[in-house]
């Protein structure tokens, strides 16, 4: 990795490692307060509106946003025309929404949601307003302005929905902290990003960006409605409370899997883009990242895994034991998100965006098919099913991958296996202190101490290169 990238990578790395894990840590903990608060009830109850919430962002985004990143030759005009689509698409969806909230809410069985739809819904118009002010931010690889104004808005807002379901307010403190989060998040974008459209609508731009963002658009929102299509199916089969279970333990995961890989993936990309003519160097710096993808999500997907019972017993109390073997398999499922995901982001830096659509349809086709056969063998099924399908994933990800640069399938896994046979042991090592430790806090404390320490030891031992690289990046950011 030459010099000017290394510096790229530290600076991005590190700035969004710091957003992610204030924001998301701050936000993690403060939910974890409300759950306890509220119930798994009506978590379901929000979690019942995320695939429509899902899509309708796709749409308003339009891959407009990963085309301005991947284009060099972008222009004033061309920030300007995506912000006018993504405000205008957001009014639209919105409108269309709150007429169908009724429908939303008889479909579910739950008449509380056609009101809960109609506010809550207002995110997508807000959201679009600064769409464009991050986008910048990210092609400058300068996380720390998002750090600044997500942290600010998931504390002030999470404050205010602890304060909500303290006070008895339910399902609503969930729905008035997510406006508050959104309406904060513009006020602090426009603060910290003097940005604003100067430019007329040009539909030169639009056909210019269209051209790689409607591809990326279909392949999103394939994508999307996957991972959403379980809350759908999950609380019209069953009900809000398993709903409200399923997606805890789906969001423990999320945490500790989506929020690395993000990480690297919205720093790699346009890094990665600058190179992306360069095949030799595109590749040394692409196994880099992905070797640096397992050697930290792995032991942490894993690890959590093996001290699922005492971290949730611990965290949100019993009322939510029966996410704890739904969030034990979805580990597995998880745990090769990070793979998945640099593999599709040099399909995107090489401007391959028809592959991934050839990729999502294929796959979400897979998962579908395997969703309806285990639906009907309960909840635990339904996870080992995208179990299955995340194996599959990865495999059909790596078919590009080889044709591209010729890394393919079987080199990848070896590459990556010693991280998942560390983390194999750190997951043993978890379980059996669980075991041994009878009370819940205890347990994940000594969990939290032993397990990192074990990890580190196994990457010395064995004398891996990405954990010397890693640090290696961490002190060159000291100095």
């Amino acid at each position: 990795m030459t010099e000017n990238l290394r510096d790229k990578t530290v600076k991005g790395v590190a700035w969004s490692f710091v957003e992610r894990f204030s924001v998301q840590g701050v936000t993690f903990l403060l939910e974890l307060i409300i759950a306890r608060l509220v119930g798994p009830e009506n978590y379901g109850l929000i979690a019942m509106l995320a695939i429509f919430m899902a899509v309708s962002q796709v749409f308003i985004d339009g891959g407009f946003s990963s085309a301005l990143i991947q284009r060099q030759d972008r222009n004033e005009q061309d920030f300007s025309t995506v912000f006018y689509i993504n405000v205008g698409i957001s009014i639209a969806t919105y409108a269309l929404l709150f007429l169908a909230a009724p429908w939303i809410a008889t479909f579910f069985g739950q008449p509380i949601l056609a009101p809960i739809t109609r506010v809550y819904s207002l995110n997508l118009v807000l959201n679009s307003l600064v769409a464009v002010h991050k986008t910048k931010l990210t092609i400058d690889v300068n996380f720390k302005t998002q750090t600044k104004i997500s942290l600010l808005s998931a504390v002030f807002s999470g404050l205010l929905g602890v304060a909500l379901a303290w006070l008895g307010w339910g399902v609503w403190a969930l729905v008035w902290q997510a406006l508050a989060a959104a309406v904060l998040n513009v006020v602090f974008s426009l603060y910290f990003v003097r940005w604003l459209p100067r430019e007329r609508f040009s539909r030169s731009s639009f056909r210019k960006l269209f051209a790689f963002g409607s591809k990326l658009l279909a392949a999103t929102l394939i994508s999307s409605l996957y991972s959403r299509i379980y809350d759908l199916v999950i609380g019209k089969r069953f009900n809000s409370v398993s709903l409200g279970l399923y997606s805890r333990a789906d969001k423990f995961n999320q945490f500790a899997s989506t929020n690395i890989s993000g990480i690297l993936s919205r720093v790699s990309f346009p890094v990665l883009s600058e190179i992306q003519d360069d095949d030799s160097r595109l590749l040394s710096v692409y196994k880099k990242y992905m070797q640096m993808s397992a050697l930290v999500v792995f032991p942490l997907i894993l690890g959590m895994c093996g001290v699922a019972r005492p971290m949730i017993h611990a965290l949100l109390g019993n009322e939510w034991d029966g996410c704890v073997a739904m969030l034990q398999v979805l580990s597995f499922a998880y745990i090769w998100d990070c793979v998945i995901m640099v593999n599709l982001n040099l399909i995107y830096v090489k401007g391959h965006s028809d592959y991934v659509l050839k990729l999502e349809i294929v796959k979400k086709l897979i998962a579908f098919g395997i969703l309806m056969v285990t639906m009907f063998y309960g909840l635990l099924a339904i996870c080992v099913g995208r179990v299955l399908y995340s194996i599959i994933a990865l495999y059909l990800n790596t078919h590009y991958t080889r044709r591209l640069l010729n890394y393919g399938f079987i080199t990848q896994l070896r590459e990556i296996a010693p991280f998942f046979a560390m983390s194999l042991v750190i997951m043993a090592l978890a379980m059996l202190i669980s075991a041994l430790v009878p009370r819940a806090i205890v347990a994940l404390i000594v969990s939290l101490v032993l397990c990192p320490v074990a990890y580190v030891l196994m990457c010395r031992v064995f004398k891996i290169a990405a954990f010397a690289e890693l640090m290696s990046l961490i002190k060159d950011k000291i100095k």
